[in-house]
């Protein structure tokens, strides 16, 4: 899954008002923003095999410490302790543990029981990606259920603030046609450095989260203060 990812972090801005929309997308696509790191150091492998699903041409041979259970609860429990520690939001820690195991449960959905309980334990997936037909409606939906849930409560408060929203919405829905349409990719190392520039997508989540507020009188009081990676102003 990928756009599913984004769905939920778009979406969780409703329950972490004052999370800023770049600590959202950091922590729904942590598993996936480590994993190419650890595959480019040979701690976690990946081989290109067109056919391993209808979907992918990606098959996940090796990565116990982004996407086994276990390890998605330890990382769940470290980005949600960071954030509480960081910020003093109990509530809103709690939001970012959980799209950091989300992360894990949606790809339960997508993947052929490639995703291990525990390094070294059974694997598990459900297959959505058998079906191109199923994955492409699923994602889809859950794609514009998120970023319906951002726009529409949250408003811009500069001109920056629209366009950039909707340019990255359209960036993220362009990128997942061409992952549909285009070819395999050459090779393992390829697959990781393009992983790599989802980082990308995070001062851009930044920008655009800067430049709206929340549409009701009583998020934005709660918004008001310092800004930050943890808040939504700027």
């Amino acid at each position: 899954m990928f756009i599913g990812h984004f769905a939920v972090a778009f979406a969780a801005k409703r329950a972490a008002p004052r999370a800023s929309l770049g600590t959202l997308f950091l922590a729904a696509q942590w598993l996936d923003v480590l994993w190419p790191v650890l595959v480019l150091a040979g701690l976690e492998e990946v081989r290109v095999a067109p056919g391993d699903t209808a979907f992918t041409p990606l098959a996940f041979v090796r990565y116990p410490l982004t996407h086994s259970l276990a390890l998605a609860l330890v990382w769940s429990a470290v980005l949600g302790g960071v954030y509480r520690w960081r910020t003093g939001r109990a509530r809103e820690a709690w939001v970012v543990a959980g799209l950091v195991l989300s992360h894990w449960v949606l790809d339960l959905l997508t993947h052929r029981p490639d995703l291990p309980l525990a390094p070294g334990a059974a694997k598990v997936g459900l297959g959505l990606w058998n079906s191109v037909l199923g994955t492409l409606l699923v994602e889809s939906a859950l794609f514009a259920a998120g970023v319906f849930l951002y726009a529409t409560f949250t408003r811009a408060v500069t001109r920056g603030g629209r366009i950039a929203l909707w340019a990255l919405v359209a960036t993220l829905a362009g990128l997942y046609a061409a992952n549909v349409l285009g070819p395999p990719p050459p090779g393992p190392r390829a697959v990781a450095v393009a992983g790599l520039l989802m980082w990308l997508f995070l001062p851009w989540a930044i920008y655009v989260d800067r430049r709206r507020e929340p549409t009701t009188t009583t998020h934005r009081q709660l918004t008001a203060g310092p800004r930050g990676l943890e808040s939504t102003e700027g």
